[in-house]
């Protein structure tokens, strides 16, 4: 625990040292992200590959895709390459040649794939992060939908859904991440190319807040996206949280569900207000229960203190929440959450 001055005690110290040679002992990790496949992902990691070999860095290639560009192919002729292994068919990084090697950085194209049984890892992730772990870095390649959280919304938008992944939380490993940003008109990429600018967003985020932490520093509200749900009894709050749901997953953010108690409810408003909580905790929503005789107040104090970026209502007029405000509801919420999204949910 810390000290009653907020230094930190020995053992966070200690901790933080630990943390931090370990960092410096493993390679970095660099990872291409295309929204889709085809957007050049892997000319662009290759062509990285021939500007550092040119320039005398040591760096080996150990894994190519199956199928290959001519201009792939081209760049691959300028650049040492360690076969793989074959096993049950399917191409598999040669780990031991690689660490016997001992390059600078290693170019690994294709990052999602499983390896099939009697390999040293079940997936290429965990080839590479042996690499790494030896403190050799490592370049690699991925499009989007081959990352794990991101799976459902992408077969809602494209119809399709991989078989092999990876988690988000090995791209934060990553020291770098490269958008390969090929602009484009058609809706359903153009929302594909928004998500994966956004996971890059996610990933930085997430590295500020290991620095805050390794360094000592306190964390304050960063572009980390939080979403507050208000619950009422006479809300029917289903399409709100799914919202909200959506909207935390996507921007890697939280979610809350508060309610403001509320005296001498009847049977039927009991029973809706039970079954907005419950849909809220099954939505994997934070639920509160806060007082508050001013119940706009109490929200957006409760939304301040937390750090809340969003507020969505429901627009019940003349009903639990919204009865509090005596100009039209909606400016009044706006005009009270300065610096806080408001969205209103026609109910």
């Amino acid at each position: 625990m810390p000290h009653e001055d907020n230094r930190p005690s020995p053992e966070q110290l200690l901790e933080r040292v630990e943390r931090q040679e370990r960092r410096e002992k493993r390679g970095r990790l660099k990872v291409f992200l295309g929204y889709s496949s085809g957007v050049g992902k892997s000319a662009q990691m290759l062509d990285e590959g021939r500007r550092r070999r040119e320039r005398g860095e040591d760096l080996v290639v150990a894994a190519t895709q199956p199928k290959s560009t001519p201009e792939c192919n081209a760049l691959l002729a300028k650049l040492e390459v360690i076969p793989t292994l074959k096993i049950e068919g399917q191409d598999v990084i040669d780990v031991a040649a690689v660490l016997r090697r001992n390059p600078r950085v290693v170019l690994i194209d294709g990052l999602a794939y499983d390896n099939p049984p009697g390999s040293r890892h079940p997936r290429r992730s965990g080839d590479i992060d042996e690499i790494l772990d030896a403190g050799i870095s490592v370049i690699t390649s991925i499009s989007l939908q081959y990352i794990e959280e991101f799976q459902d919304e992408i077969e809602l938008i494209t119809g399709k859904r991989a078989t092999q992944f990876v988690s988000r939380k090995f791209l934060e490993k990553a020291a770098e991440i490269v958008i390969v940003d090929a602009p484009t008109e058609e809706h359903r990429l153009s929302r594909l190319r928004e998500m994966a600018l956004l996971l890059a967003a996610q990933v930085v985020d997430v590295q500020l807040r290991d620095y805050l932490e390794e360094h000592g520093m306190e964390e304050v509200w960063g572009n980390q996206e939080r979403f507050l749900v208000c619950i009422t009894p006479k809300s029917h709050a289903l399409r709100m949280i799914e919202s909200g749901q959506r909207n935390a997953r996507r921007f890697r953010g939280e979610l809350y569900a508060v309610y403001v108690r509320q005296n001498a409810l009847s049977a039927e408003d009991q029973v809706m207000l039970e079954r907005n909580l419950k849909v809220a905790e099954d939505h994997n929503a934070q639920v509160m229960v806060i007082e508050g005789d001013d119940p706009m107040k109490a929200v957006l104090t409760f939304a301040r203190e937390h750090g809340v970026t969003q507020i969505f209502i429901g627009h019940s007029l003349g009903h639990g929440l919204l009865q509090s405000f005596q100009r039209t509801p909606v400016e009044r919420l706006i005009e009270a959450a300065n610096g806080i999204d408001v969205r209103i949910f026609p109910q």
